[in-house]
């Protein structure tokens, strides 16, 4: 058995070596070739931009909060429950404001009697003055008489004018203890959502003690930072692209609508307001970036689609002068709609495979496909 197997090694041995020396030449492996659809990079005038990033934002937000102190009763929202301007939001205790409501009416009971007791005796008065006065023609009344009925007289009209202004101020207290009793009662300040609830039912609630937040409905704003050195080429109505993480909303052009006019001593930064376009995949407190205009230059742009991305890396598939496909790491800059600009690893007039999607085409050769 071992003799045969020798054998065989040893014809096998020689059968290569016999390939070897024979004169034919190894013919290499064919170059696979792959239809594709293929692009070039191109070289035009591109925008400088500034990124500047901030936090979304409602363009109404209010905290609620009690005016008057007194136990919570009722808490009628929660989180993320839309609300109309004026709906009850949440009931106060108010027997103690109830109370006082009812004394005021009270008060303002017995100042009306006192001013009518009051009105009426100076009627009296002036009807005694008058038949005086008809006396004193006749000469049948006699100087002193005459000056004490005229004292009485306006002695009860002053009295009808503090028994007035005793009943106007009881009638002011009155429409002061209704005025706390309606703060028992939180309403909200205009439509929105509620973003937070801090307060439950048995509370003690106090002034400027945050209860809810309300934001408004609507599109929401982006509030970004924006360096002193570049404010100057901001103005209202500016469109600026903005990108939002964790959406998959893209291409989304805000427009500025304010910049406030006082820089942060800090960090010499303006916080500028670009509104948004309506979107289901926005919400308040989302981080976003704005790419912001100021200047233009040449730059090198691919289609995005040409774009592979490799973990964090892009790269592309770049075609030689025999049509080769070959992987190349880029470095990406701003995009430009359609269009990304390559800051490093393509030069301009280059041909790429355009939408490689996950096939692998380094080192074949790419069939142009219409």
């Amino acid at each position: 058995m071992k003799l045969v197997l020798s054998g065989c090694l040893i014809a096998a041995s020689t059968a290569i070596l016999a390939g070897c020396n024979s004169g034919e030449p190894v013919k290499p492996e064919a170059t696979q070739t792959v239809q594709a659809r293929v692009v070039e990079s191109r070289q035009q005038e591109a925008p400088v931009t500034v990124r500047a990033t901030g936090t979304l934002h409602a363009h109404e937000s209010s905290v609620v909060s009690a005016q008057v102190v007194g136990r919570i009763q009722q808490v009628l929202v929660h989180e993320g429950n839309n609300v109309k301007a004026g709906q009850t939001l949440v009931i106060l205790d108010d027997a103690t404001l109830r109370a006082a409501v009812d004394q005021a009416q009270a008060a303002v009971a017995a100042a009306e009697n006192q001013q009518a007791a009051a009105q009426s005796g100076a009627s009296l008065a002036a009807s005694t003055l008058a038949r005086y006065k008809q006396l004193q023609s006749q000469k049948s009344v006699s100087p002193q008489e005459m000056d004490e009925v005229t004292r009485r007289a306006e002695a009860a009209a002053q009295g009808v004018d503090a028994m007035r202004k005793q009943a106007d101020a009881a009638k002011a207290q009155e429409a002061s203890a209704r005025t706390m009793l309606g703060y028992t009662r939180l309403r909200a300040p205009f439509a929105g959502a509620v973003t937070a609830r801090m307060a439950d039912p048995g509370t003690l609630a106090s002034p400027g003690v945050p209860l809810l937040q309300i934001d408004s409905a609507g599109p929401l704003q982006l509030q970004a930072n924006v360096d002193e050195s570049v404010i100057g080429a901001i103005h209202k109505g500016m469109k600026i692209p903005v990108t939002v993480s964790g959406t998959q909303a893209a291409d989304i052009s805000g427009a500025v609508a304010e910049i406030v006019p006082a820089a942060d001593p800090a960090s010499h930064s303006f916080l500028v307001k670009i509104n948004l376009p309506p979107s289901s995949q926005l919400h308040a407190g989302m981080y976003g970036t704005a790419d912001i205009a100021t200047g233009k230059r040449q730059a090198v742009l691919v289609p995005r689609s040409a774009v592979v991305l490799r973990g964090s890396l892009a790269c592309a598939y770049v075609l030689d002068s025999n049509g080769i496909a070959q992987l190349r790491y880029i470095t990406l800059g701003s995009a430009h709609g359609d269009l990304v600009e390559v800051l490093s690893g393509i030069s301009q007039g280059e041909k790429l495979v355009d939408d490689p999607a996950d096939r692998d085409l380094a080192g074949k050769r790419i069939e142009v496909q219409p």
